[in-house]
This record gives structure tokens, sequence and C-alpha cells, in this order.
């Protein structure tokens, strides 16, 4: 800015008033972390970012008045010199002068890393505009995922679909299926927009299910088969469900919830033959036995066709707090990240997949099924996973792509070394979650050529790959045109995971290297850049980040510290706040402290992660204050978690603490206590075995631990 005009702002006080209001509301968001305003809707923050905006556009135009000014003078002294020495002195003397800023500017480096990184950028960005095209194909005839099955159905009816035991099923045979659970729907009078959920273990009749409900704009609720009681309860009512749809292994646990388990109204539909406990529910293959998949299929004058933008389903994801959170899959979220696989990681039509993840994820129901949805590939699905079955299932099947997470692949490696590991087609595996350490081992004794290592929230926008094999890779970042695909990582506290803003109010950038948070930015009406977020919009509010690199802009924030090397690789490195990973599912520390407070009478426990050598993710941990007269109930203890909480929720290890080490807000230091982990010097600590109970640690068990001989 000129000094003229510097004089000039101060001559004008509406000017102060402005630039003050935006200095104070700048120190407000570099104190909280947060946008313009903690709260959009607000007056004072709409004031706010509206001074600011004003204030930061009167600058704009100074600044540019400023360079039109010196690239004026630099004009005029070119014309002069050219007129004593010469244009092609001054056309010297221009080259001169470009390559030294180049070098000073550090572009040589710059050339390089465009140089190394050409190839890999111009491969993703085709395969990218492809997809867009590809969805906005789809948009434009604003179909569904039904619509778009049904044109596969027609090209290769007689083609397998699904393959489940000993089931084959064809594209045909689901898509019969799905038109039949359509046409109960219509008739038992259920509406565009109602909710149905499904609590089922794996099988191909889930699938044929949600796919029924989506053709009619009904939304399918996916419930985590894991839940139990309070959990369970929640995740259903939260759905707003009209019905509940439920295999006969999941009687049980719903007569545990009691007269009261669920809203009043809501139909139960068993899928199965009698099994379990009567809950006064109505029989799917009676129901379905009504309906003819071959008669013409016609909607009710006036019903509301489904489209593209229209919500799908509910995959439940824990977040970072609280019980589990809705997120919304709508058709076009659900064809992105279906097309981000079939393009980017390179499943063609005529792969076979092998998915044992469950099918309310994710990653087996979404980015595996969708596979066959959309594109035409077959799929063999397994009810659980088994290490010892997998490679042979694999054969089996004759798949040539399987699916993972990480503690999948540390399971595979345990597997003693055998003929089945190699004696199969697999020629590419894609997942989430293999460490680096284990890389090349897993990839080299099961003969797999390819890893494409994918990173991405359900409910967020923030997708990214391995599109070319690098080890330890998640995804990079384009070095020579970054906005084609507008991620990045900024700066947070790394104690609080608070956002680090600089002296205007807005986010840092990380530079390579320097381990920050991962976001998305939000565009709205863009099914790949939208957030769409959680049925619980409060809860969505807090995933968003305000005024990220200018004022009014939005970003997604995946709450995973992430970090970027010079050629724009990307490499996870941790969760940010309280939740932790294992198991390959995010568990919430507040969730599981909540269940363990009332089983051990209230006493003061809390909950973290710590890391187990040679393990992904990390292992639950519970420290307890034990009284002098009122020990622990270790027994008792466990059997209370084992029916109220999932496996992977439980904690692996638990910490007896005779005194208590408090904050200035009367909180345990988890810091301290994650850095001792399991080790048992201080104070008892114990390990739950696979007999169900915990038992001592000690220092031969504990380093049994660390080598991998005890399995946890």
């Amino acid at each position: 800015m000129s000094k003229e005009a510097s004089n000039n702002n101060k001559k004008d006080a509406s000017d102060l008033q402005e630039v003050d209001l935006e200095s104070g509301e700048q120190q407000r968001r570099a104190k909280s972390g947060k946008g313009s305003s903690g709260d959009p809707s607000s007056a004072s923050g709409a004031a706010g970012r509206s001074a600011a905006s004003k204030v930061q556009f009167r600058r704009s135009l100074q600044n540019w008045a400023a360079m039109a000014a010196l690239a004026g003078i630099i004009g005029a002294l070119a014309v002069a010199l050219a007129l004593v020495l010469g244009w092609l002195f001054v056309l010297q003397l221009a080259i001169v002068a470009a390559v030294a800023w180049f070098v000073a500017a550090g572009g040589l480096r710059w050339a390089y890393v465009a140089i190394r990184t050409a190839p890999r950028d111009a491969t993703a960005l085709y395969l990218y505009i492809r997809l867009k095209l590809e969805i906005r194909s789809h948009a434009k005839a604003d179909r569904t995922v039904a619509d778009i099955f049904s044109l596969q159905v027609k090209k290769t009816p007689n083609k397998v679909c699904l393959l489940f035991e000993d089931q084959k099923w064809t594209f045909k045979q689901v898509e019969d299926y799905s038109i039949r659970v359509t046409k109960m729907l219509l008739a038992r009078g259920f509406q565009h927009g109602d909710v149905v959920a499904i609590l089922a273990s794996n099988r191909p009749e889930y699938i044929a299910l949600w796919l029924g409900m989506c053709r009619i704009g009904v939304i399918a609720a996916l419930i985590n088969t894991n839940l139990r009681k309070q959990v369970l309860k929640h995740s259903i009512n939260i759905s707003n469900a009209k019905a509940l749809i439920y295999s006969a292994d999941f009687a049980d646990a719903l007569a545990d919830l009691g007269d009261e388990g669920l809203p009043r109204g809501t139909t139960l539909i068993r899928m199965d033959p009698i099994k379990g406990p009567r809950l006064g529910e109505i029989e799917l293959d009676s129901l379905m036995a009504e309906h003819d998949a071959e008669a013409p299929l016609t909607l009710p004058e006036g019903y509301k066709k489904a489209g593209f933008q229209d919500p799908l389903v509910y995959i439940y994801t824990s977040g970072t707090t609280g019980m589990p959170k809705a997120a919304i899959i709508t058709h076009s979220r659900f064809i992105f990240m279906v097309g981000g696989i079939h393009w980017l990681a390179g499943v063609s039509s005529n792969d076979r997949l092998y998915v044992t993840l469950p099918l309310y994820h994710t990653a087996g129901g979404v980015t595996a099924v969708g596979q066959a949805l959309v594109y035409g590939s077959s799929v063999a699905i397994r009810g659980k996973f088994s290490a010892s079955a997998f490679f042979k299932d694999c054969a089996k099947y004759e798949c040539t792509v399987a699916q993972y997470i990480g503690e999948m692949c540390r399971y595979l490696l345990a597997v003693p070394p055998g003929p089945q590991d190699t004696a199969h087609p697999v020629r590419m595996m894609y997942g989430n979650g293999l460490r680096p350490q284990i890389w090349i081992p897993f990839t080299e004794r099961f003969n797999i050529s390819r890893i494409s290592e994918f990173y991405g929230a359900t409910e967020g926008n923030a997708n990214i790959i391995n599109p070319d094999n690098t080890v330890g890779v998640i995804g990079f970042v384009s070095r020579i045109f970054p906005s084609v695909y507008p991620i990045s990582i900024i700066r947070v506290d790394p104690e609080t995971g608070d956002v680090i803003r600089d002296s205007n109010g807005l986010c840092i950038p990380c530079k390579p290297g320097e381990p920050g948070v991962f976001i998305g930015k939000i565009i709205p009406n863009d099914p790949i850049r939208a957030f769409l977020g959680y049925v619980d919009k409060s809860a969505s509010e807090k995933k968003v980040v305000r005024d990220v690199f200018k004022i009014g802009d939005s970003a997604f924030l995946s709450g995973d510290i992430l970090e970027m090397d010079e050629l724009g690789y990307l490499y996870f490195k941790d969760r940010t706040g309280d939740t932790f990973r294992w198991k390959g599912e995010n568990v919430s520390t507040s969730e599981v402290e909540a269940v363990i407070s009332n089983l051990i009478s209230y006493r003061d426990a809390i909950v973290y992660g710590v890391e187990v050598p040679g393990a992904e993710g990390r292992a639950g941990m519970v420290a307890i204050h034990q009284g002098k007269d009122n020990p622990v109930d270790l027994e008792a203890f466990a059997d209370g978690l084992k029916a109220a909480l999932p496996t992977y929720a439980r904690p692996i290890f638990v910490r007896i603490l005779s005194e208590l080490d408090l904050t200035g807000t009367f909180k345990l230091k988890k810091t301290d206590l994650q850095k001792e982990g399991f080790e048992p010097k201080k104070d008892p600590v114990y390990y739950l075995a696979s007999s169900g109970k915990y038992e001592r640690i000690t220092d031969e068990v504990f380093e049994h631990i660390n080598v991998g001989k005890v399995r946890l």
C-alpha cells in the first residue's frame, strides 16, 4: 500500500472503525481457532464478516493501483534504455532478471518437482476429467443408483453379479429381488423420503434391499451390527426409521432393548424363518411373495421420483465425540466414491472383487459393492473376515481384486505361510490403513502387484487415493495445479487440535514435511466438493471450518493429521482430539467413558488409545482410580463391557491408579498416561486375554505383547 493511501485511510473515520472491527474480529478468531464468527447466523458475526470483506476489497484495489504504478515506472525505464542502448539490450536484461528471480524464488527446485510429478499429475488429471464427465452425464439425466444398475442389467442380465457361499446371483436376479422390494414398500404406503433401517449380516439380500428402496426415494439406514443396548437404540432412533428390517441373528439384540427400545409405530420385518425371540414382527418372505418382479412397475399418481441428488443411505460413524452419527450419502456421492475407485484405482468391469468388510460401512457397502452396481463388476461377499480363508476364497471365487483395512493385512501376515499365499489370481488390493512397515512384506509374500491405498471420511469431501503404488502413500496434492482438486493441510495445535490462524484470521497451509489437519474445500451443489454432513445438522456444523484461505470460504475438517512431502505425496500420521482408531473402527473415548463410569460406580476413569508394536491404530486403554477399600472387580467389569460395547470399543488394557494426578480442572492427565502406555512400571496393568478376562501384565507378558506373541 502506498504512503499516500495510508494517510488517506487515517483521515477517514469510517475506515478506522472498520479496521478496528476487523482487527478485533481477527484477534477473537486467533484465540478461538474459529472463523469470523463462532455462530455464522449471529448478527455480530455477519457484521464482522461484512466489515472485514470491505477492508479486504479496498486493500486489494490499493494493491492493484500500486502494482499498476510500478508497472508504468518499469515500462518508462525500459523505453528510456531502449532509446539509448537498443531493444536487444533491454530483452537480454529482462531475460537475465527473469532467470535471477526464478532461481532466487526457488524456481529450480519447483522445476525439479514439476518434472518428477508431471506424469503422475497428468495421468490423474485425465482420469479425474473422465470421472467428472461421467458424473455430469448422470446428473444431467437425473439418474439414481437403481437407474444405473438397470442399465447394467440390460447389458449383461445373465452375468454373475454377487457370489455368497455357494450362491450365485446374476444381475437379473438382483434386479428382480430389488423390484419386489420396491413394490412391497409401495403397497405398504412408504413415501419418498421415508427411512427404513437395516440390521443384518453380509448377504446378497442386504444389497438388493436398499437398491429396491432407493428406486422410490426411500432411504436405508445401515445399522452397525456390533452395536448393542443404548447405542443400538440411539442409532435406530436418530434415523427416524418407520420400519426395521433385520436378520434373525440380531433378534436377541433387539429383544434386549425392551418394550421402550424403538419408537411406537416402527414396523419390524424379519428376513429369516423364526429364530430367537418373537418381537411382533412380519416375515419379509411373506410380504415379498405377494409381488411379481416381471409385472410392470408403476408409481402412484403424484409420487415424487427419486433423483441424482436425493439421499440414498445413512451410514453411521462415531465422529469425534459422543454417540454414532448418521452420515448422509446421496446418489451423487455414492457414484463419485465408486467412480473414484473405478477410474483412479483401476478396477474394471472384468474384475471380480472379494469383500469381507461389513456392508453397513462405506468401504464394503459403497466402494466395493458399487463396482457391481455402477460398472458391472462381480463381487464375492463373505459373512465375516477369516485370515485363514482369505486367499483360499479368492482362489475359489476367482477374484482378481480384494479389499482390506490395515488390521486385516496384519492378520493375514500372521497366518503360517502356505501354498494359498500365491495360488490365487488377485492382482490388486485396495483399502486403507496398510502401514508402511508391512507394505513390502505383505505384497511380496502374497504376490500382490499393486496396492491402491485410499483415504476418505464417510461424511466428508476430502477423498484421495494412491495413484502409482508408492509405498506408504494415501494420496497426493498436485504441486503443479493444486486448485484442480482443492484439498489442503492446515496448521493445528498439536495438543488440542485447534486450528491456528494468521494475523488476518485465516488458516495457515502447512509446508512439506509439516504435519497438520487435512481439509477439503466445500463447494455447495457440486457432488464432488459438497459437504452433506449428518442427519443431525448441529453435528455437521462442528466439522466445518470457515474463513480458510479467504473471508467467507469454508472446508470440511477431517480431524486427521496428515503430512505432505516435497512431491505432494500425503502420509497419514494420527487423529486429532479424543478419537482413536482400532480394528478399522473409530472409537469415541467419551462414549466408552460413559459406559465405564456406570460399571465402576462412577469412579474416576479416563479412556485413551495407546500404540502397540506391529498393530494398526491404537488399542483402547482405561485408567481407573481404585480406592483402598473399594477394589475394582475386573471379572464383572469385563462382563459389563461385553454386554454394553462392540468388540472394537472395549479397552484392551486397564491401568489401576492408586493416586490421582489431576489438572487444574480436575481432569486426569491423559497425555502422561498415553506416554506410559501399557508398561507395568508404576501401577498394576491388565490386558484383555483371549479368555475374555483381564489378566495381569508381568514383565514377561509385556515383552510377549511387544514382539507379537500375544494377539490382541
